[in-house]
């Protein structure tokens, strides 16, 4: 068989291939031969169906279809075994079927082309000496602060209050009962629409601006127990419920009780009572180093990404079909597993008609994942980069032991430590080999938010726009 490569672009191999007369020749006799033991014609046993009957029963155009489906699937198979070639995906035939069925004859060669996907060459323009910002986190001490004192909101007690008026920071119980506002245009002789689940008796509410329907919160300081008040108040938008989103309400609300948090005393006894050491001090030690810690990781984290967005400027690859199919379809999967795992119907979410515009719109991120992972695979090569068995198995072994009441596949587990590991190692050469420049947290999503805005303000008019500016 005669075989003749072409590189064509989206990593793919094309192949002129040649099926010898004598394989053509074959391949038909056999389908003749096959059909006639199958095909059940009135008058004929099984088998003892004449050739020329058949011919004309079945159509020469049906027969050289089902040669022809041998003829190329084999021949693929043939060529890309006889060229060695590493094929991914399946094969696509570039010679359009109905062209083959003309040209066809039985006893003569049979010239067709295909094109099979390929693993992409990759081109790493440059990978030491990159330069990148990151955003620093720096630990805030506040943290701990807020962690107690959300501790001590837990253990109040609630102490009746008399004398004042409510504040920020009390605790109210309250009856209230909510109607929409009447928007202009309404009919005025209209009773005012109740809002569904807006009525309340002896509800418990913390006034904080934070816990309740802007507006109510504040429209409650200053009453006094046995007071009522018609309270204005705004629905956010969004909100849970679409139909009340942005619209406007009165609540009547009367305040029945009123109460203050009386905190628990920052002690060694409020420490053993909230966790496991025995005074504040350790307590306080121990939530320091927790923040500090993830402070250090959340740096890390930024610059690793920043290291690895300005090394995919550097990737030049030229993908196939088949990897970015591929890899589509991973990350729906892991999409559609996280999803069912916080308890959702994903035959609801994933239905035929929304998988298309999934697939679209993960597109590019699958796109940047791919070429992501083959520079930093192309790292460990040129580097000699990689991790030892040992290291692999020690990790596996800690997983293992540490959800050892799960069912864990370990040949899974140890193909995807071994991934993650090697990752890790590449990250850290990259890093060691780099310069990630440090900036205050914050400040680069602010110079990217203004870029955006300066991108909106000074994009190109259209020549309607130009001319209606001109106009005016």
């Amino acid at each position: 068989m005669k075989v003749t490569q072409e590189k064509l672009p989206a990593s793919q191999i094309g192949l002129e291939i040649e099926i010898t007369p004598e394989i053509t020749k074959q391949t038909y006799e056999q389908v003749i031969k096959n059909l006639a033991s199958t095909t059940n014609i009135p008058g004929f046993r099984k088998g003892k169906v004449p050739r020329q009957i058949l011919l004309q029963r079945l159509g020469t155009a049906r027969i050289k279809a089902a040669a022809l489906e041998e003829l190329v699937q084999d021949g693929v198979e043939q060529a890309v075994k006889q060229e060695a070639i590493q094929a991914i995906g399946q094969p696509q035939l570039r010679t359009s079927f109905e062209e083959l069925i003309n040209n066809y004859e039985p006893g003569k060669p049979l010239i067709f082309s295909a094109a099979v996907d390929v693993e992409p060459e990759v081109n790493l323009v440059q990978y030491t000496g990159l330069q990148a910002q990151a955003e620093e986190i720096k630990y805030d001490p506040t943290q701990v602060e807020n962690v107690l004192n959300q501790e001590r909101e837990g253990l109040a007690t609630l102490i009746p209050v008399e004398g004042r008026a409510a504040q920020i920071g009390d605790v109210a119980v309250v009856d209230f009962k909510g109607l929409l506002s009447k928007v202009e245009g309404e009919d005025e002789t209209a009773e005012p629409t109740p809002i569904p689940g807006g009525e309340a008796s002896d509800f418990q509410l913390d006034l904080q601006e934070d816990k309740f329907i802007p507006g109510f919160v504040t429209g409650m300081v200053g009453m006094n127990p046995g007071e009522t008040r018609e309270i204005p108040a705004q629905f956010p938008d969004p909100y849970v419920n679409e139909e009340l989103a942005g619209k406007a309400a009165i609540f009547t609300v009367t305040l029945k009780e009123l109460k203050e948090k009386e905190l628990a005393e920052l002690n060694d006894d409020f420490a053993q009572e909230v966790s496991d050491f025995n005074t504040l001090d350790e307590l306080r030690a121990s939530l320091e180093e927790r923040y500090q810690k993830e402070a250090e990781e959340k740096t890390k984290t930024n610059k690793q990404e920043a290291l690895l967005a300005e090394l995919l400027k550097h990737v030049e690859v030229d993908l196939p079909t088949t990897l970015i199919e591929q890899e589509i379809d991973t990350m729906l999967t892991q999409t559609a597993v996280r999803l069912s795992q916080q308890g959702l119907d994903v035959r609801k979410l994933f239905t035929q008609d929304i998988i298309p515009q999934l697939r679209e719109r993960s597109r590019d991120e699958a796109i940047e994942r791919l070429k992501r992972s083959m520079g930093l695979r192309e790292v460990s090569k040129r580097e000699s980069i990689e991790v030892t068995p040992q290291e692999v198995q020690a990790r596996v072994t800690e997983l293992l032991e540490q959800y050892s009441d799960q069912d864990i596949d370990e040949d899974r587990l140890q193909s995807v430590v071994e991934n993650e590991l090697l990752t890790e190692k590449i990250i850290d050469w990259l890093l060691d080999n780099s310069t990630i420049e440090l900036v205050p947290e914050g400040s680069l999503s602010a110079a990217e938010d203004a870029e955006t805005e300066t991108s909106q303000i000074t994009e190109p008019q259209t020549e309607e726009q130009s001319t209606s500016d001109t106009t005016e």
